[in-house]
């Protein structure tokens, strides 16, 4: 296997509390999240990434308390745009309890790798860039204070590194999807991910609700 490479983002765009008016990311955009800590009811949401697959990446730095941000709420909602996520399970319940959306339609790598990529248990964002992509992420600044009031250059570079590649990553792993017939499958475990959210939010996380005991 050849060395895994590094990518670039073209750029990096910051905006506070909201998109700005007039950005279109097209028919599916990438997103990810950077909250203080993973806890659903502790931990707030600091950043969210987006970005349309062509290089430029889009933070939007979230105060702590209200954010009305209309843009992107009319984004995530927009039924005619797919949101592409790593484990959107958690992103898409901690917008729902900080934004106060339902985030839909969706498209999530990790439900999709753990489908179709049964070779292995490594279906972290790092592991399926690296297999796939041929691609190294950082993950130097994975555990960093991101409800700092000024963000670092290492932390915008590693946020924007989190959506930079996942058009590519969709576009495999639907491949495979459809290779293996898992496609209809996939789109399922998809759509249930909102009440998957609900459940984490209203104190479900643990608890197997399909099991027999």
């Amino acid at each position: 296997m050849a060395k895994p490479t590094k990518s670039e983002p073209k750029s990096i765009e910051l905006h506070k509390g909201d998109l700005p008016e007039g950005i279109d990311f097209g028919g599916s955009v990438a997103v990810d999240t950077e909250t203080q800590g993973l806890d659903l009811q502790r931990d707030r949401l600091c950043v969210v990434q987006l970005s349309a697959g062509d290089g430029v990446c889009h933070l939007v730095q979230m105060a702590a308390g209200d954010n009305p941000a209309p843009n992107l709420k009319a984004l995530l909602t927009d039924p005619g745009v797919t949101k592409i996520f790593h484990f959107a399970r958690f992103d898409v319940a901690i917008l729902k309890r900080n934004l106060g959306v339902t985030v839909s339609p969706v498209f999530c790598t990790k439900i999709a790798s753990k489908l179709v990529r049964t070779y292995t248990d490594r279906h972290g964002l790092k592991d399926v860039t690296r297999e796939l992509l041929g691609i190294e992420l950082s993950k130097e600044q994975q555990s960093s204070d991101w409800a700092a009031d000024e963000l670092t250059p290492d932390q915008l570079k590693y946020a924007a590194a989190d959506v930079l590649n996942l058009h590519k990553i969709r576009d495999r792993l639907h491949a495979m999807l459809v290779r293996e017939n898992r496609l209809e499958l996939a789109e399922a475990c998809f759509g249930f991910l909102p009440a998957r959210a609900d459940l984490d939010l209203d104190g479900w996380s643990e608890t197997d609700i399909f099991a027999h005991s």
